[in-house]
């Protein structure tokens, strides 16, 4: 395994680490491919808790740009597409407590990641968007399923469509972060994953199995008309000149094509 994920079990909880922070934890393949390593070690281990969280500056700024350059490919397409719903489903479908601990940015694919969990703390200076559209493409990663589960579809499509990243305490108001921490978050997250210790966990798991064992096949509907659509959105000349735009750091100049 190589060092873009750091993964740390003590006293119960497994800690996940995003670790490529000069590039504010963007997701690329050899990320994805040890992240999904990391969980299915997780899932093995005996500790109730897991909390995900980012090195540097940032909890996870979405997926790499180089990831949607090789998408013509339709075998690279479809092992990062299949490695992104491998991961989400582990999440949701894990019997452990889940909290995201959220710092700096998170955009993208990574604040898909992020709401797979239980409990979303969130640093009340975070930024949270979507910004897919920003590249001509739309949320995966099971965003469409997060967002409606956590906000309703119709402020799920304007979140979706809007440019704008949201902070911790509007994000809060929203409902799309669960706790703000006014400093940092992890403190907070480890204070939360310490007093769920001492709670009755076996019952609460059943809680969330009974709810994500009848969501799961929703969960796999969205993922899979994501995967479609951004398949069919790769060669539209708006997503081509929202990469190229991303590239040059310009403002992108869409024609609704």
């Amino acid at each position: 395994m190589g060092d873009t994920i750091i993964y740390e079990s003590r006293d119960c909880i497994s800690y996940i680490y995003f670790n490529r922070a000069a590039r504010y934890n963007a997701l690329n393949e050899e990320m994805l491919e040890e992240l999904l390593q990391t969980i299915k070690e997780v899932e093995k281990n005996d500790d109730a808790i897991v909390i995900l969280s980012g090195e540097g500056n940032a909890f996870c700024s979405g997926g790499d740009i180089s990831m949607m350059k090789g998408f013509s490919d339709k075998s690279y397409f479809d092992n990062i597409m299949e490695m992104i719903e491998q991961i989400v489903l582990k999440l949701y479908m894990m019997p452990k407590i889940i909290i995201s601990s959220i710092h700096g940015s998170v955009a993208g694919l990574g604040l898909s990641i992020a709401l797979t969990a239980d409990f979303v703390v969130a640093q009340k200076e975070a930024k949270l968007g979507m910004l897919f559209i920003g590249v001509g493409l739309v949320p995966d990663g099971g965003g469409h399923f997060w967002l409606q589960e956590r906000l309703g579809t119709q402020q799920a499509k304007q979140f979706i469509w809007g440019l704008k990243q949201v902070d911790g305490i509007k994000a809060k108001q929203m409902g799309l972060v669960d706790i703000t921490a006014e400093d940092k978050a992890m403190p907070h997250a480890t204070k939360l994953a310490n007093q769920l210790l001492e709670t009755p966990l076996a019952a609460m798991l059943q809680t969330k199995m009974i709810y994500h064992s009848k969501q799961k096949e929703v969960l796999r509907y969205y993922l899979e008309e994501e995967k479609q659509s951004q398949w069919e959105l790769r060669n539209t000349e708006d997503h081509q000149e929202g990469v190229k735009a991303f590239l040059e750091k310009r403002k992108p100049v869409f024609k609704g094509k």
